[in-house]
């Protein structure tokens, strides 16, 4: 082995502003992982790790990958420092090409959400970029099987999707700090980044129904939330809370100290944070919709319809289960634990090494 040749992987981050939503707590996570093993798999099989991401983030995974300026021409044609067995582009979003240079390039499908957001010449517009980019990659991954599904679908000239699941972040034993208005409040919880497809107008509607019970609002601040808040105010409801841009250790504690957790998405590639949620045994509720039945399984309570009364009535039998059968906080962190990230680091992995050469 001491002659073999290295194995160049780059992973392209895209252009990342912050660490606190789905996309990039998904690249930050798989980064960790191999960032973790980097040295290792240098030492044993000659595996070379480069991240490819904006400056201010160079270092934050440790010393032992190759860090490279993310840089607007590679939204061109253009060569890589090294030649490189596999280009992984972490999600379809990104206009960054892959290089010249290398092999086999990877991309990861979170979500074809705009198929179902979408209509007329937007969706023609953004079938298209989607479609230029897509077609440059020698494999695609998706994140669950309705995403694999949808390629297959709406995409029948891609090859088939291998599907690997996300990992997702057990908090539980992390650091915890408390959100101070929140001590000794018992409360509903939901996190996002509340956009339309969040669907949070219907968690607001219920609130209107449930004035007795507080509902606490988390994602980081946008416009969507202060439409939610200003809606909130109109209505003249006293037990909604927003609380934006939490820390990790603020989402921790929430998590912790939440009675349930409800998340009432009509379009998600995967949804975190519901097994976030159930890492810690929580009652969790989400909407029958997209991936959410794969993913959360028989450990969940579903709504099928968004009116306030007809929501409040399944998150309280949901906690009465809770209440009154042991095992189920037992079936919620199981299923939590399927979607480990090393497990995911694994596949991806393997899927990497896939015609490597023996040395």
């Amino acid at each position: 082995m001491s002659d073999a040749k290295p194995f160049h992987i780059a992973l392209q981050f895209g252009h990342i502003r912050h660490f606190n939503e789905g996309l990039s707590e998904v690249a930050r996570q798989l980064a960790l992982q191999y960032a973790a093993q980097a040295a290792q798999l240098k030492a044993e099989r000659h595996v070379h790790f480069h991240f490819i991401l904006p400056s201010q983030w160079h270092g934050m995974f440790g010393p032992n990958v190759t860090y490279h300026e993310l840089r607007d021409a590679m939204r061109l044609r253009h060569r890589f420092p090294v030649d490189l067995d596999v280009w992984h582009g972490l999600h379809q979003h990104m206009r960054y090409r892959p290089p010249v240079n290398s092999k086999r390039n990877i991309i990861t499908v979170h979500d074809l959400n705009h198929v179902y957001a979408k209509h007329g010449l937007s969706l023609w517009w953004q079938n298209l970029r989607l479609t230029r980019h897509l077609r440059r990659a020698h494999q695609l991954v998706a994140i669950t099987q309705f995403v694999a599904d949808d390629i297959r679908r709406c995409l029948p000239w891609a090859p088939p999707a291998v599907v690997i699941h996300n990992g997702a972040a057990d908090l539980t034993q992390h650091a915890q700090t408390p959100v101070p208005e929140l001590v000794g409040q018992s409360y509903l919880l939901h996190i996002s980044r509340m956009s339309a497809s969040k669907n949070v107008g219907s968690l607001i509607d219920m609130a209107a129904s449930w004035p007795e019970q507080l509902l606490v609002l988390v994602g980081p601040d946008s416009p969507e939330v202060e439409a939610h808040r200003q809606r909130v105010t109109s209505m003249g409801l006293r037990n909604v809370r927003f609380v934006t841009d939490v820390d990790e250790a603020q989402k921790t504690w929430l998590y912790a100290n939440c009675k349930a957790f409800l998340f009432p998405s009509l379009m998600e590639g995967f949804g975190l944070p519901p097994i976030e949620a159930m890492f810690f045994g929580k009652p969790v509720i989400v909407a029958r919709r997209s991936c959410l039945p794969e993913v959360c399984g028989e450990a969940a309570a579903y709504w099928d319809e968004f009116s306030g009364p007809a929501m409040r009535k399944v998150v309280e039998d949901w906690q009465t289960q809770h209440r009154q059968n042991g095992d189920l906080a037992v079936r919620v962190t199981a299923q939590a634990r399927r979607y480990a990230w090393p497990r995911a680091a694994r596949q991806y992995q393997a899927l990497y090494e896939q015609g490597q050469t023996a040395c």
